[in-house]
């Protein structure tokens, strides 16, 4: 691991258990062994790292559903494997996703509409799954977002060492995403 991917990660832990703005450079620079001033080697700011682990968080999750629904021209098996991208990232990238949700507040613009924009084309994504398919809800736009609620929920409790696999979990998570839009999964 690199000096700069060991500093991201420890800002990641960091923000994630103590929030960006109780965390300082100095904290991520003991956490990696650095002294404060020496991280600015390798970072401009405590800022421009959020914005990094946001944006990178962000750019993987849109890659991911590309890929996931490339394979396929059914509607209802896009949605599927949709489903599933999402809510194995978000078990498998928790800190990522508690970070992403909860220091949207802690950046500053242009950053702030940066991060909102490829959040909201993360969800039209799903947006335009639902409206292509042979689904049955009232609202695209909320059926949307309780998809997205299965991967983002699923990251603040889900636990690799719980009662369920990672597997367990996201087929049911699917099968729950399925239904919820009408699809009457098999």
């Amino acid at each position: 691991m690199t000096t700069g991917e060991a500093i991201r990660e420890a800002a990641l832990r960091l923000f994630a258990a103590r929030g960006y703005e109780a965390t300082t450079m100095a904290d991520i620079g003991a956490a990696v062994g650095i002294r404060g001033p020496s991280l600015y080697k390798h970072v401009a700011s405590k800022q421009d790292l959020l914005v990094e682990l946001m944006t990178r968080t962000m750019d993987t999750l849109i890659a991911r559903h590309r890929e996931a629904v490339a394979g396929s021209a059914d509607p209802v098996e896009r949605l599927r494997r949709a489903v599933d991208a999402h809510v194995r990232f978000h078990a498998r990238h928790r800190l990522e996703a508690f970070v992403g949700a909860s220091e949207l507040r802690s950046l500053t613009e242009p950053h702030r509409t940066t991060v909102l924009a490829r959040r909201a084309e993360y969800e039209r994504s799903f947006r335009t799954l639902i409206e292509r398919g042979p689904f049955d809800v009232g609202s695209v736009r909320l059926a949307s977002y309780a998809l997205l609620d299965l991967g983002m929920g699923l990251a603040t409790w889900y636990r690799e060492e719980g009662e369920l696999s990672e597997n367990e979990v996201v087929w049911q998570q699917v099968e729950f995403a399925l239904r919820l839009v009408g699809a009457h999964p098999a």
